[in-house]
C-alpha cells in the first residue's frame, strides 16, 4: 500500500487530467478483460490469432479510436529484403492499429502502446493444473497460457486507453496522439510488427508492454535460429565399425559451440550484465537416424544463437559458420563430409534505446508518480523482441510491462492483476506527458 507521504507527493505532482485518468482505471474491468483474452487460444499462426485481432479491433472501436484492421499480404511481405523471418506455418495474418483522433492537427507527438497477441503452444498438458486456455484465479493471481506473455500487457494498454477515453469524454483533449499497435507473430520473428511499420504506421516514441519483471528494458539482444545437418555413414548396428554415426560426428561440433558461447559472452555490454549468459547459444532440437538397429547416417541439430548488442546478424552468422567449419576441419570424417549450416525461422537483430533518451526518464518519473516505491531499474534483455524493429525504424522504444518473464512459455504462467493496474497507471501518465493536453 502506498504510504501517506507517497500519496501526498503523488497528488501534488499530478495535473487534474492526470488525476482523473488514474481514477478512471477500473481494476475489476482489468481482471475481466484479462480472463476474456486468455480464453482465446491465439497460438502463433492459428485461426485464433486472427480471431484475437478482430476481437481487439471491436474493443478499440468502442473506445472511439480510428481503427485500421487489414489483411497482410504475406507473399509480398516475404519478398521484402528486410523480412524478419518466421517459423510457424500460417495462411493469413492481420494487422491492427488504433489511433486517437484528438491530434488530427498534428500539433503534438504520437506515442505508441504496442503488444503482440500471439502465444506459444502449451506443451505437455499434463504439466498444467488445468486447461491452459481456461484461465483460473487464486486471489490476485491469474493463471493461463499467455497470462504473462503477453496478454497482461495488452490489457494494460487497453486499460490505459480506456482511461484516456474517459477523460476525453469529460472534455480533455490530447495535443498529440496515442496509437495502439497490436501485432501477430512476435513469437516467431515479428512479421506482424514489420507489416505494421511497412504499412506506414509510425510514432515519436513506443512502449512495448512485454513482461519486464518490475524493471524497464531499454535494450534487447538478438536471436537467430540455426540448423546444422551432419552426415554419417549407415550400416547395421552389429557392424557399426563399418559405418560412421552422425551422432558421434556431431559431438566435436557441439563442443566447439560451447566454446563459441563462452567467447561471445566475454565482457558484455553493461546493460546485459545482470544476465548469467547474455548471449546464449542453445541447441534445442536434435534428430538422428531412422531405425534403432542402424548406425544413423544423418543428424539435424537446431537451436538459437544470441546476437550481441550492436552486432549485425550477418556477423554473428559468419562467426557461427566459421566455428562449425573449424570443427569439421579438425575431424577426419567431417573434413571430407562437412556439416551444413542454414538459417531457417525468425531473425531477431538486437536493438536499444539511445542512452539518455528522454523516454526512459519519462517512464521512470511516471511510474514514481503513479505507483510510488523504488525507482525503476533499467537493464537489457537477453531475448529478441519487436523492440529492434521499431528502433530500426527510427522510433525510440523501450519495454515496460506486467509479469515475470521467467514464467513466460511455462506451465506455471501467471500474472498479478495488481501489477497490470500499476503498469496501466504508469502508461497513462507516460502518454499524457508525452503528447500533452490542451
Amino acid at each position: 500500500m502506498t504510504s501517506q507521504r507517497q500519496e501526498h507527493r503523488m497528488s501534488a505532482t499530478l495535473s487534474s487530467e492526470e488525476s482523473a485518468a488514474l481514477e478512471a482505471i477500473d481494476r475489476n474491468a482489468v481482471a475481466q478483460l484479462l480472463l476474456d483474452l486468455l480464453a482465446i487460444p491465439s497460438v502463433t499462426g492459428t485461426a485464433a490469432e486472427s480471431e484475437m485481432q478482430h476481437h481487439l479491433a471491436r474493443h478499440l472501436d468502442r473506445l472511439g479510436m480510428d481503427v485500421d484492421l487489414w489483411s497482410v499480404d504475406l507473399p509480398e511481405l516475404r519478398t521484402h529484403p528486410d523480412f524478419p523471418g518466421s517459423e510457424a506455418p500460417r495462411e493469413e495474418a492481420w494487422g491492427l492499429v488504433g489511433t486517437s483522433a484528438d491530434g488530427d492537427d498534428d500539433d503534438g507527438p504520437t506515442i505508441i502502446l504496442q503488444g503482440h497477441v500471439d502465444v506459444v503452444p502449451t506443451g505437455d498438458p499434463r504439466q498444467w493444473a488445468g486447461d491452459p486456455f481456461v484461465p483460473r484465479t487464486a486471489g490476485d493471481i491469474v493463471y493461463g497460457r499467455g497470462a504473462c506473455d503477453m496478454k497482461a500487457g495488452l490489457v494494460a494498454n487497453l486499460a490505459a486507453l480506456a482511461a484516456l477515453a474517459a477523460i476525453r469524454a469529460d472534455g480533455a483533449r490530447l495535443r498529440g496522439r496515442v496509437a495502439a499497435h497490436f501485432v501477430v507473430s512476435e513469437e516467431d520473428g515479428g512479421l506482424g510488427a514489420f507489416a505494421t511499420l511497412q504499412r506506414g504506421h509510425s510514432g515519436d516514441a513506443c512502449i512495448i508492454t512485454e513482461p519486464t519483471s518490475g524493471a524497464m528494458v531499454t535494450a534487447n539482444a538478438g536471436a537467430l535460429t540455426f540448423r546444422i545437418e551432419v552426415p554419417g555413414k549407415a550400416t547395421h548396428a552389429s557392424t557399426r565399425s563399418a559405418g560412421v554415426s552422425a551422432i558421434d560426428a556431431y559431438l566435436p561440433i557441439h563442443q566447439a559451440l560451447a566454446r563459441l558461447e563462452s567467447r561471445r559472452n566475454i565482457d558484455p555490454d553493461p546493460l546485459m550484465a545482470q544476465s548469467p549468459i547474455p548471449y546464449a547459444l542453445s541447441v534445442g532440437l536434435i534428430q538422428a537416424g531412422d531405425w534403432a538397429s542402424s548406425v544413423p547416417d544423418s543428424l539435424v541439430a537446431e537451436g538459437r544463437l544470441g546476437v550481441r548488442l550492436g552486432e549485425e546478424p550477418a556477423a554473428a552468422m559468419a562467426e557461427f559458420e566459421a566455428c562449425v567449419a573449424e570443427a569439421c576441419q579438425g575431424d577426419p570424417w567431417l573434413r571430407e563430409h562437412p556439416a551444413v549450416v542454414t538459417w531457417p525461422g525468425g531473425r531477431f537483430a538486437s536493438g536499444r534505446l539511445a542512452a539518455g533518451h528522454p523516454l526512459a526518464g519519462s517512464v521512470r518519473a511516471a511510474h514514481a508518480d503513479a505507483v510510488g516505491g523504488a525507482a525503476l531499474r533499467e537493464h537489457g534483455a537477453p531475448y529478441g523482441s519487436d523492440l529492434r524493429l521499431y528502433a530500426a525504424a527510427g522510433i525510440p522504444t523501450l519495454q515496460f510491462g506486467p509479469g515475470d518473464v521467467r514464467l513466460a512459455h511455462s506451465p506455471q504462467e501467471q500474472v498479478s492483476v495488481s501489477e497490470i493496474v500499476a503498469v496501466a497507471r504508469t502508461l497513462v501518465l507516460s502518454v499524457l506527458r508525452t503528447v500533452g493536453t490542451r
